[in-house]
C-alpha cells in the first residue's frame, strides 16, 4: 500500500472570514436565511456554515450585474483601466497567498504546498495575462466588394454566469472570471457547494482592488437550485460551465429553453496516455503515475487509461507498482505528503465503488484499492491491469487515483484504443520518435495532446474538449473571445478613386 502520513506542518490554519453571499459589492445573507455545511475532507468535520443561495438570490445577483453592465463604468472603462485594476487584484492575491492556499486545503483537500506554489499563483498570473490583453481587443477594417467599407467591433457579451467546479476552486475561478473581466463583462459566479470559501475571499479582494460593485457577484448554493437558476435566467447572456457531462447537458438544455444564451462547456474526460517501446521506462512510469494521482485524480484530464507497448510493458508495470507504493498520502498540510483526501464522502464512496466494479469485472488489482488512515477521505493510488475496453473502469470517468493499465502492439492499435471513448479532452504520448509523435498527435481526437510531458498547462495555451468533453476553450486568447461578440458596421463610400 502507499505510505500514509498522519503528521502535519505547524501552519496555523486561519479562521474562515467570508461565508455569506456577495451581491452588488456587499456580503449578504441568503433571502431564505438558509445555510449549508462545508466540510474539511481531512476529517469529515464541519469547517463552516455558508449562506445557501437560491433562485431569489440569483435574481438579485443578476439584477446587480445587469445594472453594472448596462449603466456602470466597467464596460465603459478603457481596456487599459480595466487591466490596471485587474493587476491590483492579482497583487492582492499574492499578498494573501498563504491564507488562500489554506482555505482551498481545508475546503477541497488540496496540498497546501502546491496551493502556494501552483494554484494560487496561477490564479493571480491568469488575471495578469488577461489584464495585458484588455487593451488589445481589436476589430478589423473590411474592404467590401461594392461601394461600401466596413469595420468590426468586438463588444462584451454582457452578463455572464460562471459555474465553477470543486476540484480546482481557484484555478477555475480565474480561468473564467479573468477573460470575462478583460472583455468588459459583468458576472454571477456560483462556486461548487463543496468548495465555496475561496470564491468569497476573491470577491472581497476584487472589491479592495477597485472592481466596481455589481461586476463580480458570488452566489453559493447547489447545482439543482442556484446553478439551474443561472442556466435558465432570461437576463444572463452567456453561461460558462465546467463539470460533468451529465450536468453540462442540463445547462445546455436550460440555456436553449430560456433565452438561447450562448454556452461553453468543459466536461468530463477519460484521457489516454500512450507509452511506446522507445520511451525511457523510469520517466514514463513517473509520468503515468503522476497523470493519475495528481490532485488525487480529481482532474478532468487525468491520464486514467494508460496504454503501454508490449516490448516494455512488464518492466513498466514493475516500476509503476514500486512508485505507487512509495507515494505518500496524508494530511495536505504536511510538506512530505504528495496526495491529500478526496473532496468529500460522496466522491470517496464513488471511487471505492468503481474499484469494487473493477475487481468484479475481472481486472487484476496490482496495488492500492483501499482507504488510507483512520479518518478523512484518503484513498491509496490504485492500479489495475488485465483491463478490457468494455469494463466500467476503462469507460467511465472515475475522478480519483485509479489507473487502468493496458497493452498494445502497433501504432495503429494505440490510436484506435486512444479514440475508443465518448470523451476527447486530453491525451499523452511518450516516445522519442518524432514521426510517431506527429502521426499519433494528429490522429487522436482530443483538445490538447502532451508529448513527453503531462499537465503542461499555460496561460497562453488554450484547452478544451472534443466530442462529449464539451466545446469552447479556456486559457489563451481564444478564451477571451468567448466573452466578446462581433458587430459589423457598414458605411457607403462616395466618389472614392478606389473600390
Amino acid at each position: 500500500m502507499a505510505t500514509h502520513s498522519n503528521g502535519s506542518s505547524e501552519f496555523n490554519i486561519p479562521k474562515i472570514r467570508f461565508t455569506k453571499l456577495f451581491i452588488n459589492g456587499e456580503f449578504v445573507d441568503a433571502v431564505s436565511g438558509k445555510t449549508f455545511e462545508t466540510k474539511d475532507p481531512r476529517t469529515g468535520e464541519v469547517t463552516a456554515r455558508v449562506a445557501q443561495g437560491d433562485k431569489e438570490d440569483v435574481d438579485l445577483a443578476v439584477k446587480a450585474a445587469r445594472q453594472a453592465f448596462d449603466y456602470g463604468p466597467w464596460p465603459r472603462f478603457s481596456g487599459f483601466e480595466r487591466g490596471r485594476i485587474m493587476m491590483k487584484f492579482a497583487d492582492l492575491i499574492d499578498e494573501n497567498i498563504e491564507e488562500l492556499a489554506a482555505v482551498d486545503c481545508i475546503d477541497a483537500g488540496k496540498l497546501f504546498s502546491w496551493g502556494k506554489a501552483v494554484d494560487i499563483p496561477l490564479g493571480a498570473n491568469t488575471l495578469r495575462y488577461y489584464a495585458g490583453a484588455a487593451d488589445k481587443i481589436h476589430g478589423e477594417t473590411l474592404k467590401m466588394s461594392g461601394s461600401f467599407q466596413a469595420y468590426t467591433l468586438l463588444e462584451p457579451i454582457g452578463v455572464v454566469g460562471h459555474i465553477v467546479p470543486w476540484n480546482f476552486p481557484t484555478s477555475m475561478f480565474f480561468m473564467k472570471a479573468s477573460p470575462a473581466l478583460a472583455a468588459g463583462c459583468t458576472m454571477v459566479i456560483k462556486p461548487a457547494e463543496q468548495t465555496p470559501l475561496s470564491a468569497l475571499f476573491y470577491a472581497h479582494l476584487a472589491k479592495l482592488a477597485g472592481i466596481p460593485d455589481g461586476v463580480i457577484n458570488v452566489v453559493n448554493g447547489f447545482g439543482a437550485t442556484a446553478g439551474a437558476a443561472i442556466s435558465s435566467h432570461m437576463d444572463i447572456d452567456k453561461v460558462s460551465f465546467t463539470g460533468s457531462t451529465e450536468v453540462g447537458r442540463k445547462v445546455m438544455q436550460a440555456a436553449a429553453a430560456s433565452n438561447l444564451k450562448t454556452v461553453s462547456l468543459e466536461l468530463g474526460g477519460k484521457s489516454p496516455l500512450l507509452i511506446f517501446d522507445d520511451a525511457d521506462v523510469d520517466k514514463a512510469a513517473d509520468l503515468a503515475l503522476f497523470g493519475v494521482v495528481y490532485n488525487k485524480g480529481e482532474i478532468c484530464v487525468s491520464s486514467s487509461r494508460v496504454y503501454v507497448q508490449e516490448g516494455i510493458y512488464d518492466e513498466l508495470v514493475k516500476k509503476l507498482v514500486e512508485k505507487a507504493k512509495a507515494w505518500v498520502v496524508g494530511d495536505p498540510f504536511d510538506p512530505k505528503v504528495r496526495q491529500g483526501p478526496q473532496v468529500d464522502k460522496k466522491q470517496f464512496d464513488r471511487i471505492l465503488s468503481y474499484i469494487e466494479h473493477g475487481k468484479r469485472e475481472g481486472a487484476t488489482l496490482l496495488t492500492g484499492g483501499k482507504p488510507c488512515g483512520e479518518k478523512g477521505y484518503y484513498i491509496e493510488p490504485t492500479i489495475f491491469t488485465d483491463v478490457k475496453e468494455d469494463m466500467l473502469i476503462a469507460k467511465d470517468e472515475i475522478f480519483g487515483p485509479v489507473m487502468s493499465l493496458m497493452k498494445f502492439k502497433t501504432v495503429d492499435e494505440a490510436i484506435k484504443c486512444a479514440n475508443n471513448t465518448k470523451y476527447g479532452l486530453a491525451a499523452g504520448i511518450v516516445t522519442k520518435n518524432i514521426d510517431v509523435a506527429n502521426t499519433v498527435s494528429r490522429s487522436i481526437r482530443a483538445g490538447i495532446i502532451w508529448i513527453n510531458c503531462y499537465f503542461a498547462f499555460d496561460k497562453d495555451c488554450p484547452y478544451g474538449g472534443y466530442k462529449m468533453s464539451g466545446f469552447g476553450r479556456d486559457l489563451g486568447l481564444e478564451a477571451l473571445h468567448k466573452y466578446l461578440q462581433t458587430k459589423s458596421v457598414v458605411i457607403p463610400i462616395y466618389n472614392s478613386p478606389w473600390l
